[in-house]
């Protein structure tokens, strides 16, 4: 996976953040009718026309392409809610705001393939592209405090995958566990569990293996 071999890089890159994202779920409006599909992943439709119904993203990316649909921005993407966030991410330089875990990325693929179904696109992008900056602001700065005080962990509510990826490079392996939206789960750095397995030494003497 990328970024494993090397500690200075994130884990992953933002390609493969991207493409996690795209197992969210969206709604969308069909404008066919088709059958229900079988996935491994699940089952999605039956679509008719005009009837929403919600799939992941890229199924609704797949059909947009191909003129089946149009996708339906998700609520917090509205003019309105995205002030409000903006507004309270400055006014706090400590909190976060809770957004989708995968804010940055599902807004991306909106704007990449569905910008002509996003209501006032170019406010909300606007709009994104400051709370992300406000965020990032306020990520810099906890590496700082962190840094400062010298401490082996840190607990930040409400960060996103992106901002996450961000910060993990910058920690290294002093960072031995994040909250993802405040769950009282840690999530292990897997640098802090590979450092934890047991290592084969090289005194301990192996049978040869039987050929075949």
């Amino acid at each position: 996976m990328a970024g494993q071999s090397d500690p200075n890089v994130s884990i992953f890159s933002g390609e493969e953040v991207e493409f996690m994202a795209e197992d969210e779920m969206v709604e969308i409006v069909p404008n066919m009718r088709m059958e229900p599909l079988n996935m491994l992943c699940g089952d999605f439709g039956p679509f008719y026309p005009q009837m929403a119904t919600q799939v992941p993203m890229w199924l609704a990316i797949a059909l947009k392409k191909r003129g089946k649909c149009t996708i339906r921005p998700p609520e917090w993407m509205s003019v309105e809610n995205l002030t409000q966030i903006l507004e309270a991410e400055r006014e706090s330089q400590a909190a976060f705001q809770v957004l989708p875990f995968h804010y940055v990325e599902i807004s991306s693929l909106l704007f990449d393939y569905a910008s002509g179904d996003i209501p006032d696109l170019y406010m909300v992008r606007s709009l994104i592209n400051d709370i992300r900056d406000a965020r990032f602001l306020k990520v810099e700065s906890s590496l700082e405090s962190f840094e400062d005080a010298r401490s082996s962990a840190v607990k930040v509510k409400n960060l996103s995958a992106m901002e996450v990826n961000v910060v993990r490079p910058f920690v290294g392996r002093a960072l031995q566990s994040f909250y993802k939206h405040g769950s009282p789960d840690l999530v292990p750095n897997p640098e802090a569990m590979s450092a934890r397995r047991p290592q084969a030494t090289d005194n301990i003497q192996r049978r040869p293996l039987r050929k075949r």
